[in-house]
C-alpha cells in the first residue's frame, strides 16, 4: 500500500496571550529571509533535549514537538491521548486549518475533515446548500454532488430540516449532517475528531460502520477518540500523543495497553498508599472544598484495595471545607481501565442532604456492587445545587473486583460477552 500522509519533524508553536503574528520588525525579518532563500529567524525553534516534555518555554507553547508519522492507503489510524496532548492541533494542520511552525507534510489525495462542532459549514446556509459548498471545496462537480445528495440526507436523518439554515440545528443534528457529508463525498482521506460523542448510540454505530466501509474501499481514515473500546474495535494501527510528542505507530492493542499503564502509574503518583491525594490531582478545584483523602474500606473500616465480587463497595472520603454548606451534591463514577463509565452514584437521586462543616469532614458512601470481576477506577466530584463544581478528582483510586474461592462452581469470568455488570435476578422452574 502506498503512503498517503507523510509527516517529518513537525513542530507547532503558539504564543501565549498573543493573537497577532508579531511586530512590523519581525514581519520584515521574515520577508527578507524569504527573499534571500534563508530560514525564517522567527520560526526557528529553540533546541530541546531528546525526550524532553517541556511544552511552555517563556511565552511560547509547543503544541506539537518533532512529530514523525506515515499513514498508508486504506488504513484506519487511531489517535489517542489526554486533553491538551496535541491531537486536535495535529488534525487541524492536516486539514489545513492552521499551519505548522516547522516541518514537512506530504498528503496524497483530497481530505475531508470533521473537527469540532461548528467547523466546515456556513451557519447562514441551509443544510442542502452546505452539502453543495463542501462538495465544491473538494473539487466535485454539481452533477457528482447531486448523485450523492439523497444518500447523504438519508444517512444524516435530518431530511425534515435540510432546507433550514444550519445555525438552527442542534449540535447532534449538525454532527449527523457533517459526518454524512464528509463520508459520502468520497475523499481519499477522512479525518474524524471526537465530535461523534455528540451523536446518539445508534448514529455512532452507523458512523463506525461507514468508516469501515470507507477503509474497505481503499480510502484512509484518521480517528481521534477518548473511547478506547471504539478505537480498539475500529483501528488496526494507533499512535498516542503525550505532551505534544507522538509515540511509535503500532498495533492498537499495544498502544492502548501502554497508555493505560501510564494512567495507572499516574494514579499512584496522585494518591499515596494511605489514600492522601496530592495537591495537583484535582481536574478542577475552586479552593472552597477539597478532597484530601479517599479510601475503600471493609465492614470493619479497614482500608482495602480489592473487593470481593458482590460485596458492597464502601468509600471513606476526607474533605476540607472553607465554610458551612447545607446542601451539596456528591457524585461518584466507576470506570473500567479502558475508560468506559459503568456506574454512577449521587445523593441527588436519593434526595439525601449532605452538609459540610467548616474544617475537616468525613463522608461515608456505600455502593451496591454488581460489577464483573476486573480492574476499575473511581472518580469523585462535589458541586453546589446550581451545578457549580467545587472539586473533581478523576480516576483517583484503583481497585479490583475478585471472585472468592468459596464459590460453589468454577466460572470463566473473562468472557467479554458477559458485559460489565451482573443483574440481580430470580430463577424459577415450573
Amino acid at each position: 500500500m502506498s503512503t498517503v500522509i507523510s509527516i517529518e519533524n513537525l513542530w507547532k508553536e503558539y504564543r501565549l496571550g498573543v493573537i497577532g503574528h508579531g511586530t512590523l520588525t519581525k514581519d520584515l525579518q521574515s520577508w527578507w529571509a524569504k527573499v534571500r532563500g534563508k530560514e525564517d529567524p522567527n520560526s526557528q525553534i529553540a533546541p530541546m533535549m531528546a525526550g524532553q516534555e517541556k511544552q511552555i518555554d517563556g511565552d511560547h507553547f509547543w503544541a506539537l514537538q518533532d512529530v514523525n508519522l506515515e499513514v498508508k492507503e486504506g488504513e484506519i489510524l487511531g489517535v489517542i491521548g489526554k486533553n491538551g496532548a496535541g491531537k486536535s492541533t495535529l488534525l487541524k494542520i492536516l486539514s489545513r486549518v492552521t499551519a505548522p511552525t516547522k516541518g514537512n507534510i506530504k498528503v496524497k489525495g483530497r481530505i475531508a475533515s470533521l473537527l469540532e462542532v461548528g467547523t466546515g459549514f456556513h451557519p447562514e446556509l441551509t443544510g442542502r446548500e452546505n452539502i453543495f459548498m463542501n462538495g465544491a471545496i473538494l473539487g466535485m462537480s454539481k452533477w457528482e454532488i447531486r448523485n450523492k445528495l439523497d444518500e447523504i440526507i438519508d444517512f444524516s436523518g435530518v431530511e425534515d430540516f435540510v432546507d433550514t439554515p444550519v445555525k438552527r440545528y442542534s449540535s447532534g443534528m449538525y454532527v449527523r449532517l457533517a459526518f454524512a457529508v464528509a463520508a459520502h463525498l468520497e475523499p481519499e482521506i477522512l479525518i474524524i475528531d471526537e465530535v461523534l460523542a455528540v451523536g446518539d448510540a445508534e448514529f455512532q454505530k452507523k458512523c463506525t460502520g461507514k468508516m469501515k466501509e470507507v477503509s474497505g474501499q481503499g480510502r484512509t481514515v484518521i480517528f481521534v477518540s477518548h473511547n478506547l473500546n471504539t478505537v480498539k474495535a475500529l483501528c488496526g494501527q494507533c499512535v498516542e500523543l503525550r505532551h505534544g510528542r507522538i509515540s511509535e505507530k503500532k498495533d492498537t492493542e499495544s498502544v492502548v495497553s501502554a497508555y493505560l499503564k501510564n494512567d495507572r502509574e499516574k494514579v499512584h503518583n496522585d494518591i499515596d498508599t494511605a489514600g492522601y491525594i496530592s495537591q495537583k490531582a484535582s481536574v478542577y478545584n475552586t479552593g472552597q472544598i477539597k478532597f484530601n483523602r479517599i479510601n475503600i474500606i471493609d465492614k470493619k473500616d479497614v482500608v482495602i484495595q480489592d473487593v470481593v465480587y458482590r460485596d458492597d463497595i464502601r468509600l471513606k472520603l476526607q474533605l476540607s471545607s472553607d465554610a458551612n454548606y447545607d446542601d451539596l451534591l456528591f457524585h461518584t463514577y466507576i470506570n473500567t481501565a479502558e475508560g468506559t463509565n459503568v456506574s454512577y452514584a449521587t445523593n441527588l437521586y436519593k434526595d439525601v442532604d449532605v452538609p459540610l462543616m467548616r474544617g475537616e469532614n468525613h463522608l461515608f458512601i456505600q455502593l451496591a456492587n454488581n460489577l464483573q470481576p476486573g480492574e476499575y477506577f473511581i472518580s469523585c466530584s462535589v458541586s453546589k445545587v446550581d451545578g457549580m463544581t467545587l472539586d473533581y478528582v478523576e480516576n483517583i483510586i484503583k481497585f479490583n473486583i475478585y471472585v472468592d474461592s468459596a464459590l460453589s462452581r468454577p466460572i470463566a469470568w473473562k468472557n467479554p460477552y458477559r458485559g460489565l455488570t451482573v443483574l440481580d435476578s430470580r430463577w424459577r422452574v415450573q
